[in-house]
């Protein structure tokens, strides 16, 4: 019950933006939006649930087994909540110890899981040491509190994280490369509103004029448009912009294929079009799970009917790098984003976190992306419509 109680407070405290998205910017009711939110809070909190018990159960006889037990089940509970129904592997432990946590040492190595085990028997061997000195302290006479070992194998980790991180796992490749990141700041209650349109159009425009560089990425769907329905000559602007400066520009754009829909990012520049298509798509966000059409049906969430984009889709090829576009919290997924590996030299992120407001999203997010960059050893561009762009 422990576990539980602790992993409830963490979600309910971790997600709260599962409540602006449906409430405040989706306009489900309140009431709807907020139970929703605890329920999925309640199913998250299986896994470290199930993981406290079988923990109690275990028992084991000795601290080192103890300690090393309670890491392993936190971690196993981590990776199967980051595949079960789809996924969600937001809040890993991990995410908490990018620089400058010398357990990001492990990263390139073992992933964020790895972190995650290396965080959670760091917190177990704390724990113990507590534990121990705290009993010494109550006690008038007897021995000395056994603290050498625990306090070592403590200091083990944390070293060993440290030096990790003094090494170079990659190499540059290539020449120097100018960047643009644009970020529109357009407000998500009014992104959508037709009369808009032609405002955004004009501020993404004027980003990508003043901001000249060889590799200019839009955030995803920076134009609240499918691309068929964005003027011809607009998209011939952007393109010139980009020729001019001998590059490319990437932009996050829905694509419409017959009666299929795709979040995608599409290249404008001096190279033949190329696009990539979201391949994780977000349940509720993105797609309606069987049976839960009526639940949709109280929210106002545009384009949240789409296609998969096929698996394995290659890196793009752009400005002689090879980039590997992930969408929104794709990025939240290690083992597909290592997919692109060894051919991606650069990933790309591109985010609409106008979603969740001044929630803890944005803040979250980012550090997902920066463990994405750790464990590939690869720059991570991530271009968001609000929040942080980096």
């Amino acid at each position: 019950m422990i576990g539980a109680a602790f992993a409830f407070g963490l979600f309910l405290a971790g997600v709260t933006w599962v409540y602006v998205s449906l409430s405040i910017f989706g306009g489900m009711p309140a009431w709807l939006a907020g139970l929703a939110t605890v329920l999925f809070c309640v199913v998250l909190t299986t896994f470290p649930a199930l993981a406290g018990a079988l923990f109690v159960r275990l028992a084991a006889a000795n601290w080192l087994s103890r300690s090393l037990q309670f890491a392993g089940l936190w971690t196993l509970a981590e990776w199967l909540r980051a595949w079960v129904f789809t996924g969600f592997p937001w809040l890993a432990a991990g995410y908490s110890h990018v620089p400058p946590s010398p357990l990001a040492g492990y990263a390139p190595l073992l992933g964020v899981y790895g972190v995650s085990l290396s965080a959670a028997l760091a917190g177990a061997l704390i724990f113990l040491l507590l534990k121990r000195a705290l009993a010494q302290s109550t006690r008038t006479t007897g021995s000395r509190p056994r603290l050498a070992l625990p306090l070592l194998s403590l200091a083990l980790i944390l070293a060993g994280g440290a030096l990790l991180r003094e090494l170079r796992w990659t190499q540059a490749v290539g020449e120097p490369l100018s960047v643009a990141l644009l970020q529109g700041n357009v407000p998500q209650e009014i992104k959508w509103r037709p009369e808009r349109f032609a405002d955004s159009l004009r501020t993404y425009y004027r980003l990508a004029q003043e901001n000249p560089a060889r590799l200019t990425i839009l955030p995803e769907t920076a134009l609240p448009a499918f691309l068929d329905q964005v003027p011809g000559e607009y998209l011939d602007a952007l393109r010139q912009l980009a020729v001019r400066q001998q590059g490319e520009l990437l932009l996050g754009i829905a694509v419409a294929e017959g009666r299929r829909y795709f979040n995608s990012a599409v290249t404008l520049g001096v190279s033949p079009p190329q696009r990539y298509s979201k391949g994780h798509l977000v349940p509720f966000g993105e797609f309606v799970p069987p049976g839960f059409a009526w639940f949709m049906a109280m929210a106002n969430i545009p384009m949240s009917d789409f296609t998969a984009g096929s698996p394995g889709q290659p890196p793009l090829d752009l400005v002689g790098q090879k980039v590997a576009v992930n969408i929104c919290y794709e990025d939240a997924f290690g083992e597909e984003i290592i997919g692109a590996l060894p051919a991606a030299t650069l990933l790309v992120n591109i985010s609409n976190v106008a979603w969740f407001g001044d929630s803890l999203a944005p803040a979250q997010h980012l550090q997902i992306a920066q463990m994405r960059a750790l464990e590939t050893g690869r720059m991570m561009l991530r271009a968001t419509n609000t929040g942080m762009t980096a």
